[in-house]
């Protein structure tokens, strides 16, 4: 069956048989299966069918795990030749020969200057005992134990890693901001916005009265997934490497879903040019089975033997598929190819806000894409002129005439939802559109928003005895609209009738998330932004009946 034709709606009785055995036995805390109420039987690359006989076209890759797609040859490959080796599948931390092999491929993919220094530590086969990791080195060798992480971030479910994500109550971490445009905690976005975001960071780390004592380590995501589909901008990354060095702090990248070449670099980390001392790796490197490392600069290698341990580090089956993957990426170059159709997946989505005015931003990073849906009818409050007390309802920011009709009133032209980009939804370009960095500050197509900074630079209000009050505010009066995440369900909802998985993510699960393989086709491309146009337009259209 061709990519695009129409699924067919035949139900099976064992197909719904085993969906209620599901409900009645699995835990309330079950996630996926709630949203996707499908059984898989067979998958191969990008397409799963499920017992009922219909197919999908996989834009879920087990939430990032699945470089290659389901069932790649050259990753079965690589787990038959363990299985009929006779080789052992179980030795805790021995070295092997399949565990040489994937520490090796590992450490040629690592950015420059990392590899020749780096340590791993194989941890529990998840991602989020590899934080639990690297929260112990780095406590373990600078003898502090409080942690620097960021709002919206995503960092596992186990107790540490949830003091360091960005729902936590009762912790250890001092919470920063994490930069972004449509939701800029400053309402500024762009290159200012994140420049506030870094100075906030420096005067809490240099404020003696912050509260804050110095810390063990500061851990960041490149691009926050579950957060929203964020980019960090690659100026802001830079200078959070260059805070952290200037004052001894350790600087852990997580790299759990955004590594092996997912955002159009093998580690999104090299976007920025920036080199962590601690990257945590799991989801891609183990090939679609259960893997995690920790891999960090030889001079934090200071903890006892037993430090960290874990029955399942020694995964063999794990470390070939891992090893086989890594080297199918590198040698066929498929983050380049990430860049390239991620990019003009992204000019896609951009068509699509064009046209619905619910679609309130797209942003992304490689084949990391996201579209935030927005309630176009929310009440935006009212900013008051703190001189007058009067209300006000004209901007400052000189925005296109269409910006406070159109759904978008928090994004700056230039921005996602605004960037012009021929072509429609449902036709990949052929060409690159722009930067293949898809995401951040500095990436093509991304300007920022004019700031009032700017005139203060040029000298408008430059006497320095005028108190801001004097004056109007310098922030812009648009808003973002309020999320929608009713909304986002039901899009989730129709592009499942239609043939296509897709994950919600975001503070409010109000994101349409897209994390098709790194071997996607352009066919399969197409006709992933055809279901889910197809998908937002039956669900806005039934929003308003």
């Amino acid at each position: 069956m061709a990519v695009t034709e129409p699924v067919p709606a035949v139900v099976s009785a064992a197909h719904e048989g085993i969906l209620r055995r599901q409900s009645a036995r699995e835990s309330a805390a079950r996630t996926y299966a709630r949203a996707l109420p499908i059984v898989p039987v067979r998958a191969r690359g990008m397409t799963i069918e499920g017992a009922d006989g219909q197919r999908y076209l996989d834009c879920l890759s087990g939430a990032g795990t699945l470089a290659l797609g389901h069932n790649h040859p050259v990753v079965l490959e690589a787990i038959r030749a363990v299985l009929d080796s006779g080789a052992p599948l179980h030795v805790l931390d021995l070295a092997t020969p399949v565990k040489d092999a994937f520490t090796t491929e590992l450490f040629r993919t690592l950015p420059r200057g990392f590899a020749e220094r780096a340590r791993v530590q194989f941890c529990g086969p998840a991602g989020t005992d590899a934080v639990e990791a690297a929260l112990k080195l780095v406590r373990a060798a600078t003898g502090r134990e409080g942690l620097l992480a960021f709002t919206g971030a995503y960092h596992g479910m186990t107790a540490g890693a949830l003091e360091a994500s960005g729902g936590a109550r009762d912790v250890r971490v001092a919470r920063l901001p994490y930069p972004q445009d449509y939701r800029c905690p400053f309402g500024i976005g762009g290159p200012r916005g994140a420049e506030l975001a870094a100075r906030w960071t420096e005067s809490v780390l240099d404020d003696s009265k912050s509260g804050v004592p110095a810390p063990a380590g500061m851990i960041v995501e490149p691009v926050q997934g579950e957060g929203g589909v964020l980019p960090a901008p690659d100026a802001w990354m830079r200078r959070m490497r260059d805070i952290t060095a200037a004052r001894g702090i350790p600087l852990i990248a997580d790299e759990v879903q955004t590594g092996v070449g997912r955002t159009g670099a093998f580690w999104a980390v090299e976007h920025s040019g920036v080199t962590p001392d601690v990257l945590v790796l799991s989801k891609a490197i183990g090939g679609s089975l259960p893997l995690a490392v920790v891999v960090y600069r030889d001079d934090l290698d200071v903890w006892p033997p037993g430090a960290h341990a874990g029955t399942f580090r020694g995964n063999q089956l794990a470390m070939a598929a891992g090893a086989a993957t890594l080297a199918h990426v590198r040698e066929n170059r498929l983050a380049e190819r990430a860049a390239d159709l991620g990019t003009r997946m992204l000019a896609g989505l951009r068509s699509l806000a064009h046209e619905h005015s619910c679609v309130g931003d797209v942003r992304g990073r490689g084949l990391m894409l996201g579209m935030e849906l927005v309630d176009p009818s929310g009440r935006q409050p009212a900013l008051s002129d703190s001189a007058s007390g009067h209300s006000r309802s004209a901007s400052r920011y000189d925005g296109p005439p269409s910006a406070a009709r159109d759904g978008r009133t928090g994004t700056a032209p230039g921005s996602a939802a605004h960037s012009h980009h021929p072509g429609s939804a449902r036709t990949i370009p052929a060409a690159r559109q722009g930067d293949a960095r898809t995401g951040g500050a500095d990436s093509a197509g991304a300007q920022p928003r004019p700031s009032p900074y700017d005139a203060a630079a040029s000298g408008e209000h430059a006497d320095p005895h005028q108190r801001p009050s004097d004056t109007a505010h310098d922030l812009p009066e648009s808003r973002p609209h309020p999320p929608a995440p009713e909304l986002a369900a039901a899009v989730q909802r129709e592009c499942l009738r239609r043939g296509l998985i897709v994950e919600l993510g975001g503070r409010h699960s109000s994101v349409v998330r897209l994390l098709p393989p790194l071997t996607i086709t352009d066919e399969q491309a197409t006709a992933v932004l055809d279901r889910l146009a197809d998908a937002l337009d039956t669900a806005t259209r039934a929003q308003h009946r």
